[in-house]
């Protein structure tokens, strides 16, 4: 799996807490922008994030560029709707020269199950290259790809989103290749927006657990891998 941020809002905090300002100020946005010092900022999104003010926070934007995943977490990605999506295509990039695959670690650490997942996947593989050397068009033949099947997607969210997106796949209930993925996106967006995302992981991270007896009974230890990040 590589997860890269490719862009994002420039200086996002300050643009945040810019719209913030503008809602409660009779100045202009150019006079506002010169008032506002480092530590101006840092305090006024600290009040905006504990009042859960968090409509400003749409103003700033971050896109990401995901490769190595499965369409197993790429479909529960798109699940989340405020977001803009560009996928691989397999109707239009074929997969006949190279099949590539999400190898489950449950599986990778039992041998004889490997050994079963890798001769299925080589099995598909031939019967999807010979259907497209037997003239099946690539969007005909991808019906035989298995969910196991590796993609690449370039993902945008805006922070509001994101923190909703971190409380539900930071989560340890959440499928092990998304939390692993959107840990490594909460990891990268930290570096750029602290106070934002200082408090961005999991549901139990600023307060009890929300998934009641589903619970993982680890919020403690949780708490302090993402403070830790």
């Amino acid at each position: 799996m590589k997860v890269a941020l490719l862009q994002h809002t420039p200086d996002p905090e300050l643009t945040v807490a810019l719209a913030a300002r503008l809602c409660y100020s009779k100045v202009g946005i150019d006079e506002l922008k010169q008032k506002l010092t480092n530590s101006d900022i840092d305090s006024f999104l600290d009040k905006i994030m504990s009042l859960g003010h968090q409509s400003v926070l749409e103003h700033a934007s971050f896109t990401f560029g995901i490769e190595g995943i499965s369409r197993v977490t790429s479909h529960q990605l798109v699940r989340h709707r405020v977001a803009s999506y560009s996928q691989q295509s397999q109707r239009y990039v074929s997969h006949k020269e190279q099949f590539s695959v999400v190898v489950p670690p449950e599986i990778a650490k039992n041998a004889e199950m490997l050994e079963m997942f890798q001769e299925q996947m080589s099995q598909l593989h031939e019967c999807y290259a010979r259907m497209v050397d037997g003239g099946i068009p690539a969007e005909d033949a991808r019906y035989l790809l298995p969910n196991a099947t590796e993609t690449k997607i370039v993902v945008t969210m805006n922070a509001r989103e994101l923190l909703h997106f971190f409380a539900v796949r930071c989560c340890e209930r959440a499928q092990w290749e998304i939390r692993a993925m959107s840990v490594e996106m909460l990891r990268l967006v930290r570096d750029i927006a602290p106070v934002i995302f200082r408090s961005a992981g999991p549901g139990c991270i600023g307060g009890p657990c929300p998934e009641g007896k589903m619970t993982c009974g680890r919020a403690q230890e949780i708490r302090e891998k993402f403070h830790n990040l």
